[in-house]
């Protein structure tokens, strides 16, 4: 993956309107081609990262180029990465003022007289410190959204101290299956151990194999139910996903690890 970071000048001052419909189209485009990104607007002046594939991105950015509505298309800086800096928006938005910009060290000078392409391509090292005080900017503002199943505050006293108490003893149970990982895998040692032992040496039948997966299978389960339990004292994400994905896996260790051989079939 790239993240490809350009400026560009308008060839007008936006409208909130005009922006509006233009975030809308960034996002819908970007979402068909999995960007992600940020787009900045400010003294006629698109400030724009793209994140995705390094063929995408180009072929985005292309794109981009031609659009009649800006020029002077300056390429900052292009990274290859690991991660994304910002995952969860196709395309976020941010029409800034220097007071935005006011404590960070270089951003407050530079957004007066240097917020123009040619600005940002001879001041490549302000990039860093403005894309991460735009991540935690945006961050913030999703948190403030985000579902919480046992919120630590509540306008009744009595159902925050029933939280609180229920907080606690998610938090207990999370370690009691820590504890029961840690026995699952000691479980598997033995069994691999025991079975590889037994004569013939070295040499695992297909029942002992599906024994043997069985039991990998109970770890991979029991760490599948510890993620769950702690999802419940987190704010960032809704636990159906993973409660679907437990019992999946639940059903799949069923079917592998079952014995045919006490199969009945009615007639």
């Amino acid at each position: 993956m790239i993240r490809l970071s350009y400026a560009s000048t308008t060839t007008h001052d936006w409208t909130p309107d005009e922006l509006l419909t233009l975030l809308t189209e960034c996002q819908t485009n970007n979402v068909a081609n999995n960007i992600t990104g940020i787009l900045l607007y400010a003294h006629e002046t698109f400030f724009q990262v793209l994140e995705g594939e390094e063929a995408t991105v180009h072929k985005v950015y292309e794109t981009i180029k031609k659009d009649k509505r800006h020029k002077d298309c300056t390429i900052i800086e292009t990274l290859n990465i690991q991660e994304r800096d910002f995952p969860y928006w196709s395309m976020g938005f941010e029409k800034i003022d220097a007071t935005d910009l006011h404590n960070i060290n270089g951003l407050n000078d530079f957004f007066e007289k240097d917020f123009t392409p040619s600005g940002f391509a001879s001041h490549k090292n302000i990039v860093a410190p403005l894309l991460a005080h735009l991540r935690s900017k945006l961050i913030k503002q999703i948190s403030t959204s985000t579902h919480e199943e046992l919120p630590m505050t509540h306008e009744d006293p009595f159902i925050q101290f029933l939280h609180r108490t229920i907080r606690a003893g998610v938090k207990f149970m999370a370690l009691l299956m820590v504890v029961v990982i840690l026995f699952g895998i000691i479980d598997i040692v033995f069994v691999l151990y025991e079975k590889l032992i037994d004569p013939p040496i070295f040499q695992l039948s297909i029942n002992e194999l599906l024994e043997t997966f069985g039991a990998f299978m109970a770890v991979l389960i029991a760490i599948e139910i510890f993620l769950n339990i702690t999802l419940y004292i987190r704010s960032d994400v809704i636990p159906v996903k993973l409660v679907v994905a437990t019992a999946l896996m639940a059903i799949a260790r069923k079917i592998i690890v079952f014995d045919y051989k006490h199969l009945i079939i009615n007639t």
